[in-house]
């Protein structure tokens, strides 16, 4: 039996947060995510000479590396590089409330000073104004280089003893030495394009793109291609074809490719895996040789011949793990479908476990995949693309996935029956044979567009679009600006055809920074009438998201009076806070649905009392789960631990410092719900304490899910006369 080829393809990606018209950048995260995952991820490759896999490098992504390599700015910056004794009353609100951008849990709390000026904040709770006095000229220098030092990978203070001796020092930092760390953050973005370039040259990766501002092809050539998976799904008012524009995007971004790396891509990621037979011909006439997409739009091209079952096993496995072909006009493309089950183990799972294990328990799962279509597939060996972004899932491990990848790249280039491949070294050698008759339009997401089409926000966006290309197509017809005008102005328009604005139009996805968003799409769009010396429409003006920022949970508003019997009860959790599963994890989605629906939560004047509500009966859904822990960030150290929680008397025990805490009175219960209450006495917590806690469910002792998926539900322990506030307010 041959090794399966283990085909891991990395996206790598950020949308083009420059206005280059008025030369603001408003956002970090092509730097931020620069000096942690773009040069973490290479340099993770680099070290098993032997191991091989796919990177793509979006070309927008590309273009602002070199923003910043060759000096550019964005406003956080801009604020880093302040003395701080210099800073205005706007740029120290800036400060504190845009520094502490990142995963308190894996980025903020693991480093004591940053956790210090963290709490001090009272993020939610108190505004910038309001907390300014708190914070010395020197807490502010700290808050300034924490903000920008935990967005270093960890790869990097292992090579580099003047990084790690920074690091180690923690606080008191003086001008100079913060300056040294901005001008070693650029450095080392400047390392980013010339190491990936290596390995692509030494055999290593392979390096493949996509459309240049990441825009959905299918929609951009034809909207209604929505309704092949949302036969119901309302349309935009202007239904236009933007061809030309799927073309442009494909050339440019094998133009700059070709640049950078030398050689043109021969394989493309197009944009959130979206796909449909309309667009196979042109990224065949872009000289592209394969694709790749989620296993659903297999599925669905097959009439569900290739599909899984309700255990989630895949039926006619050899049909999923090996290329297929596609065809349109004569023209052919090789296409491979992602095993998203596998893809989102490492995206929302592996990093709740200990990584040794999950990396051999991956490499498990490939070799039993190899082993289960031996026979099957003549001498030719399966290929399991797992793909995933390359950048958002790592803050969320424990040491920012390095024992992880370590272990699962070395283990790789050894395993006897697993063999890392490049996804065009195995098209190449075993090209496909079967051929897609007709390619379901959709995206790796559902296999639909409903993220990027179907919320009236989203609509709105495009209806935006539609009426400001038209005003730049009739100026180009009638050259009213130089070509070098013109050009500028179809730049800002293919910037607002990029699917990211459209990622928090509508209600699925929401972050902190959902306005700015929104702001940036409208932006683009205005600046194509400056540059033709017009003024833009009033609608250009008027925000799209109705919200500027959800919140992932309510908070209670009076004390409860709750039975713990597992019996559903209206009114018990009438004035409870509650939390919907799902959407806070921003910009990664994740395609399998975990089984907690909603978590209710509230306090009586004795106990913290939670529920838990799943998509039947709990005493059903919760038969797999063996153990069900509440983790206490405020307080500190203290965990519940539920067994068997299915039944209708789960042992519940509470634990401080590794304590268990004696004759508990902590009690649970399964039936239609799941109710447990937890005496605050056992927690260790009074009226006007933080309770900051999230839930994980377990089945063999190890995780299957967490709630919420990342952060955690925070409250305040309300004090004896909290109705009577809440009544006054």
């Amino acid at each position: 039996m041959q090794p399966v080829s283990l085909a891991l393809f990395w996206h790598q990606h950020q949308p083009y947060y420059p206005d280059d018209i008025s030369g603001e950048t408003l956002m970090p995260w092509v730097r931020m995510h620069g000096t942690k995952d773009y040069i973490g991820m290479a340099m993770h490759i680099a070290e098993v000479p032997e191991f091989r896999c796919t990177i793509n490098l979006v070309p927008s992504l590309l273009v602002q590396i070199q923003r910043y390599v060759d000096g550019k700015s964005d406003r956080h910056l801009d604020v880093s590089r302040m003395p701080v004794d210099g800073l205005s009353e706007l740029d120290s609100h800036y400060l504190l409330d845009h520094f502490f951008m990142a995963y308190v849990d894996g980025m903020i709390r693991p480093h004591q000073r940053y956790y210090e000026l963290y709490l001090k904040r009272g993020l939610g709770r108190e505004s910038a104004a309001s907390v300014r006095d708190r914070y010395s000229q020197q807490d502010l220098r700290d808050l300034q280089v924490w903000s920008n030092l935990t967005w270093f990978h960890e790869l990097l203070f292992e090579r580099d003893a003047d990084l790690r001796a920074f690091r180690q020092k923690g606080q008191g930092w003086s001008e100079n030495e913060k300056n040294w760390l901005l001008d070693r953050q650029r450095e080392v973005l400047a390392e980013i394009v010339p190491l990936h370039r290596r390995l692509s040259e030494n055999g290593q990766v392979e390096l493949t793109t996509t459309p240049f501002y990441h825009p959905i092809m299918p929609l951009l050539w034809d909207k209604r291609s929505a309704r092949q998976a949302m036969p119901a799904c309302e349309l935009p008012r202007y239904t236009d074809s933007y061809k030309e524009d799927v073309h442009e995007h494909l050339r440019r971004a094998v133009k700059l490719h070709t640049e950078c790396f030398g050689k043109p891509p021969k394989g493309m990621w197009p944009s959130e895996g979206s796909v449909s037979q309309d667009i196979i011909a042109a990224i065949a006439d872009a000289g592209i040789e394969w694709i790749a997409t989620d296993e659903e739009i297999l599925m669905q091209s097959t009439d569900n011949f290739v599909s899984r079952d309700g255990q989630g096993l895949v039926t006619r496995p050899e049909m999923l793990f090996r290329p297929w072909r596609v065809e349109q006009d004569g023209k052919q493309l090789q296409i491979v479908f992602r095993d998203h089950g596998l893809s989102d183990l490492i995206g929302f799972h592996y990093q709740r476990n200990d990584p040794v294990w999950a990396a051999d328990d991956m490499l498990g799962k490939v070799a039993s995949i190899g082993r289960g279509v031996a026979g099957r597939m003549g001498d030719r060996p399966a290929i399991v693309p797992v793909i995933l972004d390359g950048e958002n899932c790592w803050e969320f491990y424990p040491d920012g996935g390095v024992r992880f990848l370590r272990h699962l790249y070395q283990q790789a280039a050894v395993h006897p029956q697993v063999k890392p491949m490049t996804i065009g070294e195995h098209v190449e050698k075993y090209p496909a044979t079967d051929r897609i008759g007709k390619l379901f339009a959709g995206s790796w997401i559902s296999h639909n567009f409903a993220i990027w089409i179907g919320h009236e926000e989203d609509r709105a966006g495009w209806d935006l679009l539609h009426p400001t290309r038209e005003f730049l197509k009739k100026a180009t017809e009638e050259k009213r600006a130089s070509a070098e005008i013109l050009e500028k102005a179809w730049k800002e328009l293919y910037i607002a055809e990029g699917s990211d604005w459209y990622w928090w139009f509508g209600g699925e996805f929401s972050s902190a920074q959902d306005a700015l968003f929104d702001l940036l799409f409208r932006r683009h769009l205005q600046n194509v009438y400056a540059l033709l010396g017009e003024s833009p429409p009033g609608a250009l003006m008027r925000p799209i998201k109705r919200v500027a920022q959800r919140i992932i949970h309510t908070q209670p508003k009076s004390f409860l009076r709750v039975k713990v019997d597992g019996r559903q009860s209206f009114f018990e959790w009438l004035n409870s806070g509650s939390y919907r599963a799902g959407q806070e994890r921003g910009t990664m989605a994740q395609v399998t649905e975990g089984l907690v629906r909603q978590v209710q939560f509230g306090f009586d004047r004795e106990r913290l009392l939670v529920r838990i509500d799943t998509t039947h009966a709990a005493r059903e859904d919760l038969a797999g789960v063996d153990e069900i822990r509440l983790r206490f960030l405020e307080p500190e150290n203290v965990e519940v631990r539920i067994s068997h929680p299915s039944t209708a008397t789960p042992q519940v025990r509470v634990q401080r410092d590794g304590q268990r805490v004696a004759r508990s009175k902590a009690a649970a219960a399964a039936h239609e719900i799941f109710e447990c209450g937890i005496p605050l006495s056992e927690l260790a917590i009074t009226p006007g304490s933080p309770c900051h806690w999230s839930m994980e469910l377990f089945s063999q002792k190890q995780s299957r899910e967490r709630i919420p998926s990342e952060g955690a539900f925070e409250l305040l322990v309300p004090a004896p006369d909290f109705e009577q506030r809440v009544w006054q307010a």
